[in-house]
């Protein structure tokens, strides 16, 4: 009988803590009832597509149901993968898991890096072990002023749009009539034959009005659960009756204890009785990873702030 090969023990450990959905080794794991592993991102996005599709979420091995109630975390595996060799990816050299980041950033010779002058419009992008060659040689401490105004109003342009949305709101903040509101969006099911995933808040009152938001997944779209891509978008709705036109501006941030990153965007709109809801918006979560954050939870918990503009 033929000697069985010998595997390294890195190699066996690693196959016994893939993901059950990504097949990577989890760094930050969830264990099911029965003790199979899930690395966090494939638990949160096993319980987004639940969400979309309607159904329990399960484990990929077993089919036991899985929640963020019934999951608990395996500290001794995520130990042990910590101590796991994984591979550079600039200078593919074996390094463990725990100090792999640090030697990414700061240690690796091949690690990808700019040209100090890249704040006067150098592109230069190269191995570390490049750099000092390379700003010896770099062209852009010569250019003359005109040249490098040039670059600079391109560089301004783009600092410009980021003080005008920060100035926008610090203007906002000093408008007579403010309110704010933390909201909570329920998942609830369309009536239609193909049900469809969206969101409603419970009624709420601000600035002395009634009011209700509603979002959906990828605008609607028939089976979000099969798209990578996923976003979310949000629609505010004026309940109360008004004597006259009530123009307000308004965003959505985080709530005070998620972690979800939105990047704050300002809406505007002039409510009326005939004209009380908004169209539908964009809630500008970062990307689609922080979407499935949201859908995995149990309900989406925001902050709302309104704005009254008076003539």
């Amino acid at each position: 009988m033929a000697p069985k090969p010998v595997v390294e023990w890195s190699t066996a450990i690693s196959h016994l803590v893939l993901g059950a959905v990504s097949l990577h080794a989890a760094v930050s794991t969830a264990q099911c009832t029965n003790g199979h592993l899930m690395c966090a991102g494939c638990f949160i996005h096993l319980l987004a597509d639940a969400r979309l599709k309607e159904e329990q979420a399960t484990c990929p091995n077993c089919r036991c149901e899985i929640s963020k109630s019934l999951c608990c975390r395996n500290l001794a595996v995520e130990k042990a993968v910590s101590e796991l060799p994984s591979e550079c990816g600039f200078c593919l050299r074996q390094f463990p898991r725990s100090l792999l980041e640090r030697h990414q950033k700061e240690e690796c010779q091949d690690r990808v890096t700019q040209c100090k002058y890249k704040r006067i419009g150098c592109p230069w992008h190269g191995p570390f072990h490049e750099l000092t060659v390379h700003e010896a040689a770099c062209a852009h401490p010569t250019k003359t002023g005109n040249e490098l105004m040039e670059i600079l109003d391109e560089m301004d342009q783009s600092h410009r749009k980021e003080m005008q949305l920060y100035n926008s709101i610090f203007s906002l903040l000093s408008f007579e009539k403010i309110g704010y509101t933390e909201v909570q969006f329920r998942p609830y099911r369309t009536d239609d034959f193909i049900t469809r995933l969206y969101y409603e808040t419970p009624r709420f009152t601000v600035l002395n009005q009634t009011w209700v938001l509603k979002a959906r997944v990828n605008d609607s779209e028939r089976n979000p659960n099969l798209s990578c891509k996923r976003t979310l978008s949000f629609q505010l709705l004026l309940k109360s009756k008004v004597t006259a036109p009530l123009e307000c501006s308004f965003l959505l941030l985080k709530g005070p204890y998620d972690d979800v990153r939105i990047s704050p965007v300002i809406y505007h709109f002039v409510f009326t009785n005939e004209s009380n809801e908004t169209d539908y918006v964009p809630l500008p979560i970062i990307d689609s990873v922080e979407c499935n954050k949201l859908l995995a939870a149990k309900n989406i918990n925001l902050r709302l702030f309104l704005f009254q503009i008076q003539k």
